[in-house]
């Protein structure tokens, strides 16, 4: 059975989701961390005990688990996930009680499903990824790692989505089509072809609105 106790790395908005998330999910929250100047405050029933400089003091104690938040990039995520590793400590995956995922699913290390996501047979979810509240991930779809699928949207059967990219909010991916790493789809879009130059898109349907390196 998985370690039940758990750390929070991040006290920002998305740890307000994420303590919902591992409430529902039955583990028990010993603290979160964050920056220096927040320790000692609580975000809701919850306080931030220390910095992730403080990582190793937990890692024979809990589970950890990545609360920053992922919109432009994941880079801050990858950042403290290596730290956790590098450390000892081990990642948790948190699966909403409301959220439905298919036993033919797998969900990587440091994930997050929200509530009402549904990951259909087959999906795979890469490790520290975000699948946000009422995403839908739909049959031999495949996220990469560090990816955050945002509220309402929808991954069709057997799509792919490279590796740390950002899909809006209700936006949606029509079958079999691929995304590479590293893009930012804004809300709404609908995405109809392969999207191979790493960039921001947006519309429907989404075109390239600004290159990235």
């Amino acid at each position: 059975m998985e370690h039940k106790k758990l750390i929070l790395v991040g006290g920002g908005g998305h740890c307000k989701s994420v303590i919902n998330v591992a409430e529902s999910a039955g583990f028990q929250i010993l603290g979160i961390l964050d920056v220096p100047e927040n320790v000692g405050n609580k975000v809701l029933d919850y306080s931030i005990v220390g910095t992730d400089n403080q990582i190793p003091d937990y890692v024979n104690d809990a589970v950890f688990i990545v609360t920053v938040g992922h919109i432009k990039d994941a880079a801050l995520r990858i950042k403290l996930h290596q730290k956790i590793v590098d450390a000892g400590g081990k990642l948790a995956t948190i699966i909403a009680s409301t959220a439905h995922v298919s036993k033919y699913a797998q969900i990587g290390e440091g994930s997050v499903i929200m509530h009402q996501v549904v990951v259909n047979a087959d999906a795979i979810i890469g490790r520290g990824c975000i699948i946000n509240t009422f995403a839908n991930i739909e049959h031999d779809a495949s996220i990469g790692n560090y990816c955050h699928i945002s509220t309402g949207a929808m991954i069709n059967g057997n799509c792919v989505v490279g590796k740390e990219t950002f899909f809006g909010s209700q936006s949606v991916m029509v079958n079999g089509i691929e995304i590479t790493s590293g893009c930012v789809i804004g809300a709404g879009s609908l995405v109809l072809k392969n999207i191979t130059q790493k960039g921001i898109y947006s519309g429907n349907p989404a075109t390239l609105k600004i290159k990235l390196q």
